[in-house]
C-alpha cells in the first residue's frame, strides 16, 4: 500500500469509532494472512511508512525485519504516547533466540510467536485494543473533568468579583438556608460567610413592608421569580433600600433545587424619587395654589381703574407661564413614573382620537392625518401623551393667517414614525439645543414638553427629531420600533 494510500485509510479510520491496527509489515503472505484475519474485528492499514507511526491507531504490529528498522521510533512514540497506553506487538518467526526477544520487551507491549491460532491471535490483540481504548476514555473523562473544574471555578470568580450581591440558598418553601455569599453581598450588608446556613430573613427589620416580605415569600412558595424594592438592615443597623431579585434554578427532573439572589443598594435611587415626589407635589399643589390667589388678586385688581394694565398683564402672563410648567411636570411625573407600563394600541386609531380631541380645543387650526393603509400595532409608554404634546405645541403657537399641522404615520421595516408638520413661526434654535446639549433655566413649559416627547421616544428606543427655522415652522418625528 503506498504511503498517501496508507494516509487515507488512517483518515477514514479516524473518521470512525472502530478500532484500528496498522500492520507495519513487509507485503507477503503473512500480512496478507493478518489482514485478513484482523479485518473481520478492525479497520486494518498495512505500512512501511515510519511517518505513519505519528498517526492515530490503536495498536501497531511489526515484523521482525521493520521492527529492527523503526524500533528507536517506537520508544519515541510510546513516550509520546504517555500517560495513555498505546500497544506494540512483535510477530517473531518460530524458533526465535530468547535473547533477541528479551531486549524487545522493552518496546513492544506483547511478542507473539508465529505461526498462532486464530482465535488465540485474536485475544491477544483485543485484550491490547481493549487496554488502549479504556486508557483514551479515561483520558477524555479526565479532560472533561478537568475543564468542568476550571469553568466552575471562572463561575465562581466571576460571582465572587460581581459588581452585585450575590447569594444560593437551598430550595423549599420553608426556611431557605445561604449556601453561598460573594464578596459585594459582604460588603453591602456587612455579614459574611459566617450566615451560611441561615435563611436571608435576617436582613429584614421593623421598618420592613409586610406586603414586600409576603410577596417575596409567595414567589418562593409558587416556585416562581420576584424582583422587590424592600428596605433591609445591614449588620451595624443601618437601613438601605436594597433592589432584590430572586429566581429558582432547577435540575435536570425540573424541580427546585436552588435559589439565587441579586442584591443592589438603591438608596440613592429611592431618596431620589421621593425628592421627585416631593418637588412635584409642591409643583402640582402648593404652587398652583399659589397661583390661583394671584389669579384672584389680578382679577380684583383690574376692577381698579387706577391700576396700570400692563402690570396687570405680566402677572397674569407670569402666572400662566408658572401654572404651565407644573402641570408640564405633573404630566411628566404621570406618564414616565416608574409603574406605567407599555401599552399596545392599534395607532391608526389612537392617533385619530388624539388627533380629534386637539382639533376641538384649536377649531381655527386645520389638521390633517395620514395614516398607513394596513393596521398598525404598536407598543410603548406614554406614546399618545408625547404626540398630543407635540399636536398642541403646533396648534397653540400657530398665529398665522391659515394655521395648518399635518400629521403623518409611515411604517417601515418594524419602525413606525409619526411626523408633525406646522406652518407656524418654528421653534427657536436655543429651545431645540438642549435636547442635545442638556437643559438650561427653564423659561417655559414648552421645553418641558419637548423633553417629555424625547423622554419617551428613548424609553421605546427610538429616535426624537426637531427641524425647525425661525419662521419656517417646524417638523417634529417620533419615530419608536412597532415592537
Amino acid at each position: 500500500m503506498s504511503s498517501d494510500a496508507t494516509r487515507d485509510a488512517e483518515k477514514r479510520a479516524d473518521d470512525s469509532d472502530e478500532p484500528r491496527v496498522v500492520l507495519f509489515m513487509e507485503a507477503g503472505r503473512n500480512r496478507e494472512l493478518l489482514a485478513e484475519t484482523l479485518g473481520g474485528s478492525y479497520d486494518v492499514a498495512t505500512t512501511t511508512d515510519v511517518e505513519t507511526l505519528g498517526d492515530s491507531f490503536d495498536c501497531c504490529v511489526f515484523d521482525t525485519v521493520e521492527f529492527n528498522r523503526v524500533a528507536g521510533t517506537v520508544q519515541s512514540r510510546r513516550e509520546t504516547s504517555d500517560p495513555q497506553f498505546l500497544p506494540f506487538v512483535l510477530l517473531v518467526p518460530e524458533g526465535t533466540e530468547s535473547g533477541s526477544v528479551t531486549d524487545a520487551w522493552q518496546y513492544v507491549d506483547d511478542v507473539i510467536e508465529l505461526p498462532v491460532e486464530r482465535r488465540g491471535l485474536l485475544t491477544r490483540i483485543g485484550n491490547l485494543v481493549e487496554r488502549r481504548r479504556t486508557a483514551v476514555r479515561l483520558a477524555e473523562r479526565e479532560a472533561d473533568l478537568r475543564q468542568t473544574v476550571e469553568d466552575l471555578s471562572l463561575k465562581e470568580q466571576a460571582m465572587d468579583e460581581a459588581p452585585v450581591g450575590i447569594t444560593i440558598t437551598e430550595g423549599g418553601d420553608g426556611d431557605n438556608p445561604l449556601v453561598y455569599v460573594n464578596k459585594e453581598f459582604e460588603a453591602l450588608t456587612g455579614y459574611d460567610s459566617a450566615v451560611l446556613g441561615e435563611d436571608c430573613r435576617f436582613l429584614q427589620g421593623a421598618e420592613t413592608d409586610d406586603a414586600t416580605r409576603t410577596r417575596i415569600r409567595n414567589a418562593i412558595e409558587d416556585e416562581e421569580p420576584v424582583a422587590v424594592d424592600i428596605l433591609n438592615y445591614r449588620r451595624n443597623g443601618r437601613k438601605f433600600w436594597n433592589r432584590l431579585e430572586i429566581a429558582p434554578v432547577r435540575g435536570d427532573d425540573g424541580t427546585v433545587k436552588k435559589y439565587v439572589g441579586f442584591q443592589t443598594d438603591i438608596t440613592d435611587r429611592k431618596i431620589r424619587e421621593r425628592r421627585l415626589e416631593v418637588m412635584n407635589r409642591v409643583l402640582s399643589h402648593n404652587l398652583r395654589n399659589k397661583m390661583n390667589v394671584i389669579e384672584g388678586y389680578a382679577a380684583l385688581l383690574r376692577e381698579d381703574t387706577d391700576a396700570d394694565p400692563a402690570a396687570l398683564d405680566r402677572i397674569d402672563e407670569a402666572t400662566a407661564e408658572l401654572m404651565g410648567l407644573a402641570e408640564a411636570v405633573r404630566k411628566i411625573d404621570v406618564t414616565l413614573s416608574a409603574g406605567a407600563e407599555p401599552t399596545e394600541m392599534q395607532l391608526d386609531e389612537r392617533l385619530t382620537a388624539v388627533v380629534t380631541a386637539v382639533e376641538e380645543r384649536y377649531p381655527d387650526v386645520s389638521f390633517t392625518l395620514t395614516t398607513p393603509d394596513e393596521p398598525v400595532v404598536v407598543t410603548a409608554t406614554g406614546l399618545m401623551t408625547a404626540i398630543e404634546e407635540a399636536l398642541e405645541n403646533a396648534a397653540k403657537h400657530n398665529d398665522g393667517p391659515a394655521p395648518q399641522v399635518e400629521v403623518t404615520a409611515t411604517v417601515d421595516e418594524g419602525w413606525v414614525a409619526v411626523e408633525i408638520a406646522d406652518n407656524g413661526p418654528g421653534i427657536p434654535e436655543q429651545e431645540v439645543r438642549v435636547l442635545r446639549e442638556g437643559e438650561t433655566a427653564l423659561n417655559h413649559a414648552d421645553r418641558l414638553g419637548l423633553w417629555l416627547m424625547y423622554w419617551v421616544v428613548s424609553r421605546a428606543g427610538g429616535e426624537f427629531d426637531v427641524q425647525s427655522g425661525d419662521s419656517e415652522g417646524t417638523v417634529v418625528t417620533l419615530s419608536v420600533p412597532t415592537e
